[in-house]
């Protein structure tokens, strides 16, 4: 199964796409972060990530997407501009037939790192320890999309 994981964003999103064979162990095939401009008017940036998505969608042909659930954050214009970032990705992925999975902040962590309440370094090691990730540097995202493709492989009956 090949699995198309999204840390959303708006300026930002951590993208990964990860693959589990029968009786194999999860292997990271791409991970990346995408971004947009901050100068680029709302639509376009929206356009940005939806044909993003697409690109990804047609070179890695994954059979599902695995989002990360909207955390409310304090800040609700950044709120609902990830909000609409998530309604681009999910039609884009709707738009290929994909399964969609969407799992919340809390899901991902115990399951990455058996603990709820992780942060950001706790789930970048344990992403390190439980998948082969090629050395180079890696923003957080970026390993927050691993982790929730990783959460998705052993979740989900795919």
């Amino acid at each position: 199964m090949r699995v198309l994981a999204i840390d959303p964003g708006y300026q930002r999103l951590g993208i990964a796409v990860l693959e589990k064979l029968l009786k194999q162990k999860e292997t990271l095939i791409f991970s990346s972060c995408m971004t947009t401009e901050r100068n680029m008017p709302h639509a376009n940036r929206l356009a940005r990530v939806a044909s993003g998505i697409r690109s990804l969608i047609e070179t890695h042909k994954p059979e599902a997407l695995a989002i990360e659930k909207l955390f409310l954050a304090t800040n609700q214009k950044t709120a609902m501009a990830v909000a609409e970032a998530r309604g681009a990705i999910l039609a884009e992925a709707a738009r290929a037939g994909l399964a969609v999975y969407e799992y919340t902040p809390l899901q991902i962590k115990m399951a990455v790192t058996g603990y709820g309440r992780s942060d950001k370094r706790q789930i970048t090691e344990m992403v390190k320890r439980l998948i082969a990730v090629p050395p180079g540097r890696r923003l957080d995202d970026e390993y927050d999309a691993i982790a929730v493709g990783l959460t998705c492989l052993a979740s989900e009956r795919l």
